[in-house]
Formats: structure tokens, sequence, C-alpha cells
């Protein structure tokens, strides 16, 4: 795990290899901006502003949305992740509370 800025800055520094699967590469570019800017690190790596890392076409993360919850996902969706056409929740990294599914 990194411990300082510059650490954390140099894990998302490089940039990753296109996959070919538009909805990977975009939600990469993301995260990564989207981690800078959370993390306060001053910058976001220069890659995130690949054409390669946006969509054509609006991704609703939810399966099968509603309008009501493309509605709600379109305003909830933080910008590192709306400018690039994904409507997610507000916060998209946080980790699921509660007990694993395969325990009692």
């Amino acid at each position: 795990m990194a411990q300082t800025d510059q650490d954390r800055y140099a894990s998302i520094e490089r940039e990753p290899k296109l996959t070919g699967d538009s909805r990977l590469d975009a939600l990469v570019g993301a995260i990564a901006e989207y981690l800078a800017k959370q993390r306060r690190l001053g910058h976001v790596p220069h890659w995130v502003c690949d054409p390669a890392r946006r969509l054509d076409r609006p991704w609703f993360t939810a399966t099968n949305p509603s309008d009501a919850m493309r509605e709600y996902l379109t305003f909830s969706s933080p910008a590192e992740f709306a400018s690039r056409n994904i409507f997610t929740e507000e916060r998209p990294l946080r980790r699921a509370r509660g007990p694993h599914p395969s325990r009692p």
C-alpha cells in the first residue's frame, strides 16, 4: 500500500494499455482521475484525457436501470465518471459493508 502522496501518484502515473473494451478503458481513466482528486495528489495523469478513455454513448452501471434510476445516476455520478459518459453512484469506489455472502 502506498504510504506517501508521491507513491500514490506513482501508482496511477503510468498509462495502462487499452484493452479494446471501451467501457473498461473509460472506467480506468475515470478511476485514476477520481483517485488523484480524492487523495488530493495535486495533479492527474495526462493519459486520462485520451479520447479512448471516454464513451460515445452513456453507460448506466446499474443492471436494467429504470428511468428514475437513470435520472438518479445522471445527477449523482462524480464528474470524473460523468465526463466520460459513465453514470454510477455517488461514491463509486466505496466498499460494500456487511457479511460476506458465503458466510452465515
